[in-house]
């Protein structure tokens, strides 16, 4: 039986010197030519994932971009290599924070998590190794790049903004794990605020489902931080749990960005 190829895909590897990780990376191209300015373009984290969600979005909704305002669009995959166990040990190594020490829910107790404290290493591989490269292959409007997240992702991309506000021009934070290391992300929200920075014209979309329970306290306490300083939107899907609200808000979140 013959495997079937992802249209207008390509696919490659990066061994990232900042992280020492291959990393695979998956980049669907518009058919269309490019605009003078470029094409917008996503970068999808857990791009194991979310990579063909985003790209099914952008390529079936662009083809009426004045009405679901998605235009064409390159959608970049972050994905690990690796088996899929490997691959979830990780995203807590790539997507939390370093912190002298750390305070783990009882949820997590005993359970086998990897290590973490490596967003350094991982936003310094975003920045000088893999977005570098795509901007020399492809055709990007450098005024409309956008980070998505979910979960642990999430919880990256609004450290992410904390850190490196002008790297991307719109932040996509779908149930960010705000609960990793005893809210240590809306401790950061909170001194991020405290001092003033003309940041109006970068935007944020933070979403969660209202079956999240606690999710959902921490996504409305992150955007009531954050709205005075960044350009933000929340969005509580209704009647969606943390495996179903991505699907669910995926098209909301991608055309925050134009």
């Amino acid at each position: 039986m013959d495997k079937v190829l992802l249209e207008d895909t390509e696919h490659w590897q990066i061994d990232s010197e900042y992280t020492n990780y291959l990393y695979d990376i998956k980049v669907s191209i518009p058919t269309s030519a490019p605009p003078k300015e470029g094409f917008p373009i996503y970068y999808v984290l857990d791009g194991n994932w979310y990579f063909q969600l985003a790209r099914d979005v952008v390529k079936l909704q662009s083809q009426n971009a004045p009405k679901t305002l998605i235009a064409p669009s390159i959608v970049v995959g972050i994905g690990h290599s690796g088996k899929e166990d490997v691959a979830r040990k990780r995203r807590f190594l790539d997507f939390t924070p370093e912190a002298e020490a750390y305070i783990y829910p009882k949820r997590l107790n005993g359970k086998d998590i990897g290590k973490h404290g490596g967003a350094e290493k991982f936003l310094a591989f975003l920045e000088k190794e893999l977005i570098p490269r795509v901007q020399k292959r492809y055709q990007v409007d450098l005024q409309k790049q956008a980070l998505f997240g979910h979960s642990l992702s999430g919880l990256f991309v609004i450290w992410a903004l904390f850190k490196k506000p002008n790297l991307f021009s719109c932040y996509l934070s779908i149930s960010p794990s705000a609960w990793w290391n005893e809210y240590e992300l809306c401790k950061e929200a909170e001194n991020f605020v405290r001092f003033p920075k003309n940041l109006h014209y970068k935007k944020l979309f933070i979403s969660a489902g209202s079956k999240e329970g606690f999710m959902v306290e921490d996504a409305n306490h992150l955007y009531t931080a954050l709205k005075e300083s960044v350009k933000t939107e929340i969005f509580i899907a209704q009647d969606e749990n943390h495996a179903s609200v991505v699907p669910s808000v995926l098209s909301r979140a991608f055309r925050y960005l134009n």
